[in-house]
């Protein structure tokens, strides 16, 4: 088996699950983030992208509902023994598959958990499936209920996320020879997924952001690419990638001259993750933390050029996004708790001026300060 933690590891995972079904009154869940999968088994594949389903009862056993694609993908990866496949035909319709797993599985009447909020389960697919369920037994939304197992870090998943920010690192040292005049953002992309993939690690969940020049002030990746200019701004945000657990940073890059809009944006988002870092402590909530960075942002007059976001949980993730929950925005009750690994990110887009800066890194949580994970300073970047 391609396994990257002791069966151990797993075997905690599902007893902590069954804990929060047996608070929940859950006499199974059906699973449908692969995300979810991923963590409680093992099961590593981008097949969630068609119809399928992780069965968990109140005991522990756990049944798979996959298309005969991902059968041996399933075996080789994961601890998951019972696997039923639905049949791809005209007119297939696997929810009715999945009712009839249900039903040998003796859930007839019971109280099930669907983890509707997912990408794992599309509109399409959740309608079909209520359809299939709405007399079959009592059917509550269980969505978030593995995702907040995911948030605290145990251990073994904190030496992937460390991996992770060290192949960050790598791939930032391996841009910053090529962040010049004349630069590529060809070439800087290339260096930085190939310093990644060199480092045993993987694919992101997401594409890397990169932008210059006006683009720079993008915080999505598009397609097309060009040459940096003498005085230029390149504005990066990338993820280090281990066994699927991720570890984000982002970086506006300066050539040539720091223009004085550069040097107050920089300043300013600076001083705003010095102030998240002070508040990401227990004790405090993810809205506690957001609030530090607004606070400071509207000192320095930026409040109408930031974003209403500043940071999110990361761990490991799948297509289409590394982002997790919680995020950090205002009035999140979320408290901040030792053994999470949290992104932050000082985003300020001045559209006015056509200036961008970015600032950002992972961290994990402690019982009193942050700890970065990434080796690099903080320090204005300019080639």
């Amino acid at each position: 088996m391609a396994l990257h933690f002791e069966r151990t590891e797993f075997d905690a995972r599902r007893d902590r699950l069954m804990i929060e079904m047996a608070e929940k009154k859950l006499d199974a869940v059906v699973l449908f983030a692969q995300e979810s999968m991923y963590w409680l088994t093992g099961y590593d594949t981008f097949g969630f992208c068609f119809f399928q389903s992780l069965v968990v009862m109140a005991d522990g056993s756990m049944t798979l509902l996959t298309r005969s694609a991902d059968l041996r993908q399933a075996r080789h990866t994961s601890i998951i023994e019972n696997i039923v496949l639905w049949t791809d035909r005209d007119n297939a319709n696997p929810t009715l598959d999945l009712r009839n797993l249900l039903n040998d599985l003796g859930l007839l009447g019971a109280r099930i958990g669907v983890e509707y909020d997912t990408h794992g389960l599309t509109a399409f697919n959740g309608r079909r499936l209520d359809e299939q369920l709405q007399t079959f037994g009592q059917i509550v939304d269980a969505s978030g209920i593995v995702g907040r197992l995911r948030l605290f870090k145990s251990p073994a998943e904190i030496e992937k996320a460390e991996k992770a920010a060290s192949l960050a690192d790598d791939a930032l040292d391996a841009a910053l020879p090529l962040i010049k005049q004349g630069g590529d953002e060809a070439k800087i992309l290339a260096a930085m997924q190939g310093a990644i993939f060199e480092g045993g690690g993987d694919y992101p969940a997401n594409e890397f952001i990169i932008g210059s020049g006006t683009d720079a002030l993008l915080c999505r990746y598009k397609s097309g690419r060009r040459k940096l200019n003498k005085n230029d701004q390149l504005t990066l945000e990338w993820a280090g990638v281990f066994n699927h657990y991720h570890a984000p940073m982002m970086r506006t890059a300066l050539t040539g001259k720091v223009s004085r809009r550069h040097q107050e944006l920089y300043d300013a988002s600076l001083a705003a993750l010095v102030a998240v870092e002070k508040a990401m402590t227990p004790g405090n909530t993810f809205g506690d933390v957001f609030d530090a960075h607004a606070r400071t942002l509207e000192a320095h007059d930026l409040t109408k050029h930031r974003l209403n976001a500043c940071g999110y949980s990361v761990g490991a993730r799948f297509t289409p996004s590394w982002m997790d929950m919680p995020m950090f925005y205002q009035g999140n009750p979320e408290p901040i708790a030792p053994n999470m690994t949290l992104f932050a990110h000082m985003i300020i887009m001045d559209s006015e001026t056509e200036t961008a800066m970015t600032l950002g890194r992972t961290y994990l949580t402690t019982d009193s300060a942050p700890k970065p994970l990434s080796r690099h300073d903080l320090d204005l970047i300019v080639r």
